[in-house]
């Protein structure tokens, strides 16, 4: 949701171009993030409790929800990629819905082949209760209510604090917002990943970027299609073919190995510093 509503704000509610790229960079820095910084992480993870706790280097993953949650991404960020080099309108209007249509077919699949995973739920913070039965509509409604415009509220402040330190640095506001943003919404929600590492569930750890990848190669990438003229210049574009390059060897070495190593998930912060460096130079 916070990913969601940072572009939309951005773009619907701030007045300007600076807003606009801040919603375009928010929008192409969660895909990039994940497929390279996030992977990064998880593979330091794996290398980290290897010599700490002699867990075994690769992920022990299922290789039909790797496959299938990483052959989705590339399908629909790679349409997304295109349609912001062509620059049809037209294009933009049609691709939005096929890629809603997509994730229902990806969600239905998902639900299709899901596992029992049995959960443990906390108690509602209006509802501090362990008791086995449900909490009522009238205390799960106002929470839902206060989470939503905490959000929004999270969300404005947000978008005017990347627009004031992109003024600081001297750097353009669609760079700081694409490499921020992710940061600060996203990766944060990945180190679950970590601990999932840490107990030996690599099919959830890897699931919890893979399927981000996914919602964020669909809804963020409509929003941009449907309310932006949706042109990548040389710097968004780099972000997005390095954020497909990343999954797609991830890919492939699944498919070849049926597994992925920790050495392999460290390349995605070579490429991540590649777009950096490349970010900073051509803003400079």
């Amino acid at each position: 949701m916070p990913e969601t509503l940072i572009p939309l704000i951005a773009i619907l509610f701030a007045n300007g171009n600076n807003f606009r790229d801040i919603g375009i960079g928010a929008i192409l820095g969660a895909p990039f993030m994940l497929s390279t910084l996030a992977m990064f992480v998880s593979g330091a993870a794996l290398v980290i409790f290897k010599f700490k706790n002699g867990r075994q280097l690769n992920l022990r993953v299922n290789r039909a929800v790797a496959t299938r949650d990483l052959g989705f991404f590339l399908i629909f960020y790679m349409a997304a990629l295109i349609a912001g080099i062509v620059h049809l309108k037209a294009l933009n209007v049609t691709l939005a819905p096929l890629l809603w249509i997509g994730y229902l077919i990806y969600a239905y699949m998902t639900f299709m082949t899901a596992g029992g995973l049995a959960e443990e739920t906390r108690a509602l913070y209006f509802h501090p209760s362990h008791l086995p039965e449900l909490p009522r509509l009238r205390r799960m409604v106002p929470q839902i209510a206060v989470s939503l415009a905490a959000i929004v509220l999270g969300a404005h402040l947000f978008v005017s604090a990347v627009s004031t330190i992109a003024g600081m640095i001297g750097l353009p506001v669609l760079v700081i917002s694409l490499l921020i943003t992710p940061v600060a919404t996203e990766l944060p929600e990945k180190i679950n990943s970590v601990f999932w590492i840490r107990s030996g569930k690599d099919t959830l750890a890897l699931g919890n970027i893979a399927g981000a990848m996914v919602f964020q190669s669909v809804f963020p990438v409509s929003v941009g299609l449907l309310l932006t003229s949706w042109r990548l210049d040389s710097v968004s574009v780099l972000s997005a073919a390095l954020a497909l390059f990343s999954a797609f060897l991830l890919l492939f070495w699944i498919r070849l190995k049926g597994t992925i190593s920790g050495w392999m998930l460290l390349w995605g912060g070579a490429w991540y510093a590649t777009f950096v460096a490349y970010a900073i130079w051509a803003s400079v």
